[in-house]
Parts: structure tokens; sequence; C-alpha cells
């Protein structure tokens, strides 16, 4: 049975299992792994034995060794030459006049590897950028195309609510997210209000999407006959979050009741 341990490359980052065999790791140490990049230097997150069965594949690439200090400072060094890196790919993109915006630069920790990344609106042919920087750069230059929410992710910025974004600092991975989870939660349907800094729907929307449809499932429709203690109503409006409901009486009066008031 595989010695199993969970590592991160990127802060909110997805976990990817390893293999650590007979080498010691606990969470906060660095790890030298192989991966399909090549090798990279992770960030231990799950200690082997904190990983629950059924949660991984059989077949772990192993981890190499645990990170020397030698390690982590030509991490730190490759860090610096990939932002130059990125400066010189920029450069030829203007001269190419490619339409693409460039993100970011990284490269393996074996200097084998230099991976760019960017965003289109469209797909961008960059057999020639790459021919270029493989030439001034002398190693293996990738470059990937990522879509809104990625690059958010890796710019950073502030959401709405004065917080740095949920996914630069804890989301791992993207959820669908969908207009009805903003109308269930009685939201303002402006995509000026309900859109995050990537240009697509916010990612909190979700949070609380389900507790707002499970809520309402207990309430009456808007429009709806009901009885209540004070004569006959009609449900106007709903707050899911007080569990009570806002009714108009044959008199025209309005009145806000607790839900348990109101039977339908």
């Amino acid at each position: 049975m595989a010695n199993t341990v969970g590592i991160r490359f990127k802060r909110a980052g997805k976990v990817y299992y390893f293999d650590a065999g007979d080498i010691a790791l606990e969470p906060g140490d660095y790890a030298v792994v192989n991966t399909s990049r090549g090798i990279e230097l992770g960030h231990v997150v799950i200690a082997p034995g904190q990983v629950l069965a059924g949660e991984t594949e059989e077949n772990l690439s192993p981890v190499v060794r645990k990170a020397e200090p030698e390690d982590i400072a030509k991490a730190e060094e490759l860090d610096a030459k990939a932002k130059e890196a990125l400066i010189e790919c920029g450069k030829i993109i203007g001269e190419l006049q490619l339409p693409m915006k460039l993100l970011s630069a990284e490269y393996n920790l074996d200097s084998s590897r230099l991976t760019f990344l960017f965003s289109a609106e469209e797909r961008v042919d960059f057999r020639d950028l790459v021919r270029r920087l493989t030439g001034k750069l002398k190693v293996r230059v990738e470059l990937r195309q990522v879509g809104s929410r990625d690059e958010a992710k890796l710019l950073g910025s502030f959401g709405r609510c004065g917080r740095p974004l949920c996914c630069t600092s804890f989301l791992t991975e993207f959820t669908p997210v969908s207009i009805k989870m903003a109308k269930e939660q009685d939201l303002p349907l402006n995509p000026m209000k309900i859109s995050g800094a990537c240009g697509r729907l916010m990612c909190c929307l979700a949070y609380e999407g389900e507790q707002y449809r499970l809520m309402k499932e207990k309430m009456p429709k808007v429009g709806q006959r009901v009885s209540t203690r004070i004569g006959e109503a009609t449900v106007v409006g709903n707050n899911p979050l007080k569990e009570t409901v806002m009714v108009e009486m044959d008199s025209e009066a309005t009145v806000e009741l607790p839900l348990d008031d109101v039977s339908y």
C-alpha cells in the first residue's frame, strides 16, 4: 500500500497525491517530485496516513526526496529567472502582434522546461513565438492558454466584499455557478453586481445556494393565498434567512409574520 502524501504547487492550488515511500514528510515540508512537467518543488499539505482511502489513484508517482535548502534556493533563483523570461516573451509577442495577454512564466526545478500561461479571446497560433523563445532562451518552451477564471486566480485581485479573491486565497477548484443561484438568493440580476473580477458569476453565489434552496422549499410562493392567525392573506414576499413571510391582508395592510404562523 502506498504511503500517500498530498502536495500543492501553488497557494490555493489543487492538491496532487504522490507516494512518499520511506521518506518522512509532514505538513509544511517541501518535497521534490516528478510530474508530467518534469522535476518540481511542492509544498506538503496532507501528511502520510491522513489521506482517505479511495481519494487517490492506485499508481502514484513517487516523491524523489524531501527538499533540501539548496532546492528551495534554486526554486527562488528560477522564479527570478522566469520574470526575466516573461519580459522577453512580452517583447516578442509585441513584435509578432499576437492577440494574447501574457500572465505568468514558470521553470520546473531542473530548468528543463519553461511554461508560459496566457489568456486570449480566441485561439492563437503561437508556433513562431515558441520557436523564437526556444532559440533565445535555450530551453524547452510550453505555452498554455487559460480561461478568465484562471486568469483572475493567477493575477489576484479583491472582490466586492473587500477581501482577496476566494480563488487566490483558499478555493482550490472552480465549481459551476448559475444565474439560478442568484435568483434563489433574491439578488439583483445585474451582471455588474453579481460578476467577479473575472467577468463570470461570482463563485460565492454557490456557497449558500443549496441552503437558500432548502429554506425556500418551506416558504409559500409569492401570490399564494394563505391562512394566518389574523385572517386570510396573500403572500407578497419571503425572508428565508429570518424565516418570515410578508403577507397582504384583505384590508390591504401588509404584515410580516413568522413562517410558523402561516398555513397553506
